[in-house]
């Protein structure tokens, strides 16, 4: 698996459940878990910032409910 810099998300904590995300170019950011670390979510700039729209708006907020 290549190495890739990653940097822990400000809202993490010290202990465990760490967001970390990397950016190894301008098309390209992945994203993993600490208790999951060989689990890589790969997505766009565009498409993250989307779903982070959607999810501060509260449009994602039911998708498990029906």
């Amino acid at each position: 698996m290549p190495t890739h810099c990653w940097r822990k998300s400000s809202y993490s904590s010290q202990g465990a459940n760490c967001l970390y995300v990397s950016a190894p170019d301008n098309a390209t950011i992945r994203l993993r878990e600490s208790e999951e670390p060989d689990t890589i979510l790969t997505t766009t700039p565009n498409a993250l910032s989307a779903f982070i729209r959607n999810a501060k708006a509260g449009r994602l907020d039911r998708l498990g409910e029906g």
